[in-house]
């Protein structure tokens, strides 16, 4: 018999109200500066930023918020395998998609909203600094709690005589990112994660699934970037492997192109953390990007009377 309940994502909002700091790229930061820094910011600021240099490492966030007032359009895209024939183009006819808004609701508070084609899935997110990295000693990590709800509104085959819940289509998740910046060259992070599955396929399966994410990146210049990131799943499902990713970011003023190769298409937690079915190891690879670009909504102070474009 399959098990339904809701638990509802938690929600941790704790804010540390300082000005923005930077042990930042000394150039090429045109993004980060729309990101995170506020306007007349003075020269030495206590505070890390650019630990990564978009929201999301690959498939799952990074530690960086948007600023106050500044609105993420993303567009994410995932095609089929790489081991498909030339008559599927090697995976190319084939593509999951995914366009997401992200807004800057304070500078510690973040919140988006999504919808891809897998499972026709809508998703929604808060995402909250709790810790911030310093420099010269003090907070030698960051720290932000991510709390997610999707639905699916795929059509479901219901036998006669059944009903199926609006409930049975929801799942959860929550999420911790830990993060350092060791040099302006290298950044790691952790995200220890629990996803909840209001229904699942077989009494076999758990509907609560945790797992240890673990992704970084190695700046090559002002511009190139190289990242990763790995979930190992603590709860073993049969035809179910971790999800395991490659990319590179670049950054162009205020754009984002992340190329990545994954063994994972789906573009939610709850199905590249728990439902990843492809295996490198058979060639199961599948090529991506997320092409992210910002626009400032409300205008910071100060910048009122700009006639600066970005404004």
């Amino acid at each position: 018999m399959n098990i339904r309940r809701i638990i509802p994502a938690a929600a941790l909002l704790l804010s540390l109200s300082a000005p923005v700091c930077a042990q930042d790229d000394t150039s090429g930061n045109d993004l980060m500066k729309m990101l995170e820094d506020e306007p007349g910011a003075e020269a030495t600021r206590e505070y890390t930023t650019a630990t990564f240099k978009a929201t999301r490492i690959i498939n799952g966030h990074s530690i960086e918020n948007v600023g106050k007032g500044v609105l993420d359009f993303r567009i994410l895209h995932r095609f089929g395998a790489l081991n498909q024939s030339f008559r599927n183009f090697f995976g190319l006819d084939n593509a999951n998609t995914k366009l997401a808004f992200d807004y800057g609701v304070t500078d510690w508070l973040m919140v988006g909203l999504a919808r891809g084609t897998y499972d026709k899935e809508f998703d929604g997110f808060v995402k909250a600094k709790i810790l911030r990295q310093q420099q010269g000693g003090g907070m030698p990590f960051s720290m932000s709690y991510v709390g997610a709800m999707s639905v699916r509104t795929i059509d479901v085959p219901v036998p006669v005589g059944t009903e199926y819940y609006f409930t049975n289509r929801l799942a959860y998740v929550n999420q911790l990112l830990i993060a350092r910046k060791f040099s302006n060259w290298l950044s790691l992070q952790l995200m220890p994660t629990h996803v909840h599955y209001n229904l699942v396929p077989t009494t076999a399966e758990p509907n609560d699934l945790f797992a240890l994410g673990v992704g970084g990146r190695i700046k090559l210049n002002n511009r190139l970037a190289l990242t990763g990131e790995y979930f190992y799943r603590f709860n073993e499902l049969n035809g179910y492997h971790n999800s395991l990713s490659v990319g590179l970011d670049i950054e162009t003023g205020g754009h984002v192109f992340q190329l990545m190769f994954s063994n994972a298409t789906t573009l939610t937690e709850r199905a590249f953390i728990g439902q990843t079915s492809g295996r490198w190891d058979k060639g199961d690879i599948h090529f991506g990007f997320n092409i992210s670009r910002v626009f400032t909504i409300v205008k910071p102070k100060g910048f009122e009377g700009s006639r600066n474009k970005i404004y």
